[in-house]
């Protein structure tokens, strides 16, 4: 009966991290990398936390769309261009590039750790 429940337990650790990790298509990036790519002006950057967080602090290359409002708001970013997202710790953002890829963007990045990482 133990055996039985560690593998119930592995299985769920499984798909947790399978549905929370971004996808093999998404690349991902450290906030080291990110600091070259500021200055090329045919990425788009994406910061997906709410307007109160990013009215605290923020990269001023990035454009503050709140992740409940991607969906509606994808179409007024070009699929044809880099698209790099940060939210406060990768996870927003990681669901961010998700969407964007379902949505038919090829070229989607996310910001590993985040805010909090770029802060440090």
């Amino acid at each position: 009966m133990e055996f039985f429940g560690l593998m119930v337990l592995a299985a769920l650790v499984f798909i947790y991290v399978m549905v929370k990790k971004p996808g093999k298509q998404i690349k991902q990036i450290s906030t080291n990398e990110l600091k070259p790519l500021l200055k090329d002006k045919s990425k788009q950057f994406i910061d997906v936390r709410t307007q109160g967080e990013y009215k605290q602090n923020h990269i001023k290359q990035f454009k503050n769309i709140p992740l409940q409002s991607l969906k509606n708001n994808a179409d007024t970013l070009s699929k044809d261009k880099d698209v790099i997202v940060i939210c406060q710790s990768g996870m927003r953002s990681a669901n961010a590039c998700k969407l964007l890829h379902q949505k038919g963007f090829t070229s989607v990045i996310n910001v590993n750790g985040g805010m909090n990482s770029w802060s440090k």
